[in-house]
């Protein structure tokens, strides 16, 4: 397919040549952008940036260049407006290529090989052992899977991390409770719940008889030491967390490479705690040893305790060593909420002063809060809102409302739940990640609305049409190109043809809600398309012809959903 922009801009570079002006090349291909009317052209270009060198103004710049610039079968004619350059492309040829486009790659439309040889680590999620699932850890979840998604289909090489948090002194707490209250049969069949249930009775009953402290000590000591009851009883409070918690990722379509979590660095400490010792980084204070980090206005960093236990910041140190020696990644991604941005730039800036050139590739994945809509949910006093009850209520509400417009819709159920969890995700997603999010059933479930249901009906709404017509999936066929020579299908056509640049930008940004609000776009681009203009039709030609607009549609929604670990049902 002809790349637009990289053909206008280089008309602009041989006009200036003309004009006996220059500028480099990247700066013309980064100022010509999709102009923001279609009354205005196709693209656009402020000469702005071009007024210092030539010694004149935009206005004037504009008028040369138009001057100079001579139409081709790709660009038919440029325009100068008050210092804008406005480019008219051939838009026959353009909605041609861009629907012969997905035509040809299919599923594989926005995919691309620019991270071909390179590594992403994504360290998101990172469950809790012995602590439950709950709304909190949405946005990890589902930004860090998205990207897994968004970064596999440009080429590269991804390895998904749920760093464990498996490793501290509640677990000897955890088992004091087990064996003194505990049954492994109720455990079983309560599973996280009825653990918590023993966690919080220990601080119950600690306050009346601090003896369990100590007791609750020593057995994390025998954790550390290997020792086989203490060892035996974590991994029983591990595997019954881990069976809990997989079956939601497996509801949301999450998948990890690695569920190497603190434990796992225990033994990975020492190391690195000597190199920065031997870079003269670590000092005491107060009988911690910490890194001053005052000359970069932050507070020390603390790596070990008075007491010689280590801290959080030790391991992220520990496992981003790790990481770069087993992984050699290209970025290493952490998605990890706002709060802790001090701790990362603190991380960061350890492994920098330690001279390890690769810190730089370590990216802190920002994001917002999620909150419920004040009584949208009922809980127990003290607890957090689980996320699996949130994903049941979810599809409980899409099966009443499936059930209400489409009665005799097959596998109601199996749709209900693709709805239902889609319509979650999509909340983490629609906006930028750094947002805080009240979550709203009503809303994210709205049909009509800014809505992972709405992209889902309008995917449906495509497959039927063509199904109609007895075009279940794109055939060549005989058309009539004259058909798609509108406004809307020339706008739809510029929306789905921008799908791959959106992929690109979702990875180079960390933003998936690139991708959601892109598709929001090309589904209401459709819905207008669809109704202005008539698809089933007497006139075979001519619907064969809006028939591949709503193919290409289809496949874009389809494939940006996937990308935001969403599914796209076929009725719905």
């Amino acid at each position: 397919m002809t790349d637009y922009k990289k053909h206008i801009s280089s008309l602009v570079i041989q006009a200036l040549l003309e004009c006996g002006a220059a500028a480099e090349e990247q700066a013309v291909f980064n100022a010509v952008v999709p102009a923001a009317d279609d009354g205005f052209g196709d693209y656009a270009m402020p000469c702005f940036f071009l007024a210092k060198a030539m010694r004149t103004s935009p206005a004037v710049i504009a008028q040369r260049l138009a001057e100079k610039i001579t139409p081709d079968g790709v660009m038919e004619r440029a325009q100068a407006v008050n210092g804008y350059l406005n480019f008219f492309i051939n838009r026959k040829k353009f909605i041609y290529e861009t629907l012969a486009e997905v035509e040809t790659l299919g599923e594989k439309y926005g995919d691309s090989d620019i991270g071909k040889g390179k590594t992403i680590v994504i360290d998101y999620s990172s469950v809790n052992i012995c602590k439950s699932f709950h709304i909190g850890h949405l946005s990890t979840t589902a930004i860090g899977s998205s990207l897994y998604k968004i970064y596999k289909a440009l080429g590269y090489d991804v390895v998904g991390v749920n760093h464990l948090g498996d490793y501290g002194t509640q677990f000897g707490k955890m088992i004091v409770a087990f064996k003194l209250w505990g049954d492994r049969q109720r455990v079983e069949k309560e599973g996280v719940a009825e653990l918590q249930r023993l966690y919080v009775k220990f601080h119950q009953e600690e306050a009346e008889n601090p003896s369990l402290t100590e007791e609750a000590r020593k057995w994390f000591v025998k954790i550390e030491q290997g020792d086989a009851e203490a060892t035996r009883l974590f991994e029983f409070f591990k595997q019954i967390t881990l069976a809990e918690v997989k079956r939601i990722y497996e509801r949301l379509d999450v998948h990890f490479d690695s569920w190497n979590g603190e434990s796992f660095y225990n033994d990975k400490m020492q190391e690195p705690l000597r190199m920065l010792q031997e870079k003269g980084l670590v000092t005491e204070s107060q009988g911690a040893k910490v890194v001053d980090l005052s000359d970069y206005g932050m507070p020390p960093c603390l790596l070990v305790k008075s007491d010689g236990s280590s801290l959080y910041a030790t391991r992220d140190i520990a496992a981003a060593i790790w990481r770069k020696q087993n992984y050699d990644f290209y970025k290493c991604l952490y998605v990890v909420a706002y709060q802790q941005n001090l701790h990362f730039r603190q991380v960061f800036k350890v492994l920098e002063l330690a001279g390890l050139p690769w810190a730089k590739d370590l990216v802190h994945v920002a994001y917002g809060m999620v909150s419920l809509e004040e009584g949208s949910m009922s809980t127990r006093k003290g607890n957090v809102v689980l996320l699996k009850d949130v994903l049941d209520k979810a599809v409980e509400k899409a099966q009443d409302i499936i059930t209400a417009k489409n009665p005799l819709l097959e596998n109601k159920a199996q749709v209900a739940e693709q709805v239902g969890v889609g319509a979650v995700l999509f909340s983490a997603l629609e906006n930028s990640k750094i947002k805080d999010i009240t979550f709203t059933f009503d809303r994210v479930l709205n049909f009509d609305g800014e809505t992972a249901p709405y992209l889902q009906y309008t995917h449906a709404r495509c497959r039927s049409i063509a199904e109609k017509a007895g075009m279940s999936q794109y055939v060549k066929i005989a058309h009539d190109p004259e058909a798609l020579n509108n406004p809307e299908t020339l706008r739809l056509c510029k929306l789905i043809a921008s799908f791959p640049q959106a992929v690109k930008d979702a990875g180079e940004k960390y933003e998936p809600s690139i991708i959601s609000g892109l598709l929001i776009d090309v589904a209401q681009a459709f819905n207008k398309f669809y109704m202005e203009r008539r698809v089933i039709s007497d006139n075979l030609s001519e619907q064969n012809a809006r028939l591949r607009a709503v193919n290409a549609a289809r496949t874009v929604l389809k494939k940006g959903l996937s990308l935001l670990g969403i599914q796209a049902p076929d009725k719905m």
